[in-house]
Order: structure tokens, then sequence, then C-alpha cells
């Protein structure tokens, strides 16, 4: 099942959004190697995605938290703390039992990421937003303006 970045997962912060929907690309890329069943081995690919995860949501997670930073968003520790955990959970991924059983790997790579997309991202990352929109005309210009200087450096090459 591809996976689809519909409107509500939306924050209504553009380089958030921006990320959110480039996670979503590396999800599906993940799904197609799956279903790809020219490729008997897919052990370097699936390498090549995790890491790709690991260095893309580090990434992510700095220029978000940065926001975060600058808006003085109160549940700041909460999100790193998630972060970390998800960022854990791509570390701990043993990749001599993934030689083994690569289909299973793909497809618990897949369920962590869809749990993550769907929770974390409709969850606390759209409450980002809401307190960007119910902040006061000066600091909703102030977070617009940090907003607008992460973007400016947010690469998917």
């Amino acid at each position: 099942m591809q996976y689809e970045f519909t409107d509500d997962f939306l924050t209504g912060i553009d380089f958030i959004d921006k990320e959110h929907a480039h996670l979503f690309e590396l999800a599906n890329e993940t799904y197609d190697l799956l279903r790809n069943e020219l490729i008997p081995d897919k052990y370097d690919r699936i390498i090549d995605l995790i890491e790709e995860l690991r260095e893309y949501t580090k990434t992510h997670f700095a220029d978000e938290e940065e926001f975060m930073e600058a808006i003085d968003f109160k549940k700041l520790w909460t999100e790193k703390h998630q972060h970390i955990t998800f960022v854990k959970k791509l570390e701990d991924i043993d990749t001599q039992k993934l030689d083994d059983h690569q289909d299973a790997y793909i497809l618990d790579i897949l369920d962590f990421l869809a749990k993550w997309l769907t929770g974390h991202i409709k969850g606390v990352d759209r409450q980002i937003g809401e307190a960007v929109r119910a902040m006061g005309k000066d600091d909703r210009a102030k977070a617009d303006a940090k907003a607008a200087e992460i973007l400016s450096r947010v690469s998917f090459d």
C-alpha cells in the first residue's frame, strides 16, 4: 500500500510539510522495494534506504527542533524524546539478521514508518502549526521568518 501525503498531515508550516512529504517518499521507496519481485537480493538497497532514513530524519528533526525552540513550543522536550526514539529504532536495526530475512525487515520498517507518520505527524507535529496560528501577529511574523529561514536551507538531493 502506497503512503499518501494528504492534507490531514499538513501542519501549515511549509518547511515541516515539505520535509514530511519527503519522509512519505522514502516510505514509498521502501514499499516499492518490497513489492519488486525482480530484485531477489534487496540487502544493499535496504541498507541504503535505512541510512538515508537515518540521515534525513536527523536533519529533519534538527530543523523541527530549531523551529520549536525559536517559537518556545511547550512540548519541545516531548518531541525531542520521540525524535531520539525514532533515530534509535533505525540505529538498532541488526544488518546481519536483515540479510537472512529481507522482506520481513522491510515489513518491519514499513510498519514502524506507517505508525510514526500517522501518529507523530497527525499528533504532536500538527500541534506546532496550531501553536503558531494561536500566536499574536508579531510572534507569528517571527515564527514565519524562522520557518522561511529554515526552508531556504532545505534540500532533498
